[in-house]
């Protein structure tokens, strides 16, 4: 039986003013954060986008969509979800909306923690929290896909 192929999926953190970016690999289950894009009042860097989106060429996107702790719609769900529709229309490729609840805390923890124990030198920077929770929020979808049969 041939190999699985891996696939790289992007990975996308919606913010108003930011949007995180990480890049991922289905086969090996692995994901990197990758950069910070721009936003002003909610709309893309488009242009950015579309670098990313050429230079990786992905065969699915994986968008965060925010709820709060009940479950329900959060402040930025609707603009989320119009980002992933926007995502879909603009690149004709499957966009999984993924719910992205607490992700940013836990990249701001795990950043904050790497400071502390020395394996990162800088103080946490707000760009850096939004590409880590893209790779978390990533990671996520990542390990809930079925397992894939190894050759």
């Amino acid at each position: 039986m041939p190999a699985p192929a891996a696939r790289t999926v992007l990975s996308f953190d919606y913010g108003l003013r930011r949007i995180g970016v990480a890049v991922g690999n289905t086969l090996t289950g692995t994901a990197e954060a990758l950069e910070t894009i721009a936003a002003a009042d909610g709309e893309p860097d488009w242009r950015a986008i579309d670098r990313v989106v050429a230079a990786w060429r992905p065969a699915t996107i994986v968008a965060g969509v925010p709820y709060n702790m009940a479950g329900r719609d959060a402040r930025l769900t609707t603009a989320a979800l119009r980002f992933a529709d926007q995502l879909v229309g603009r690149y004709g490729i499957e966009v999984h909306r993924v719910d992205e609840r607490l992700t940013s805390r836990e990249a701001e923890d795990d950043l904050r923690e790497r400071r502390r124990s020395g394996a990162k030198a800088k103080r946490v920077r707000r760009g850096e929290v939004d590409r880590e929770a893209a790779r978390l929020l990533l990671l996520q979808w990542l390990r809930a896909m079925p397992a894939q049969p190894r050759a």
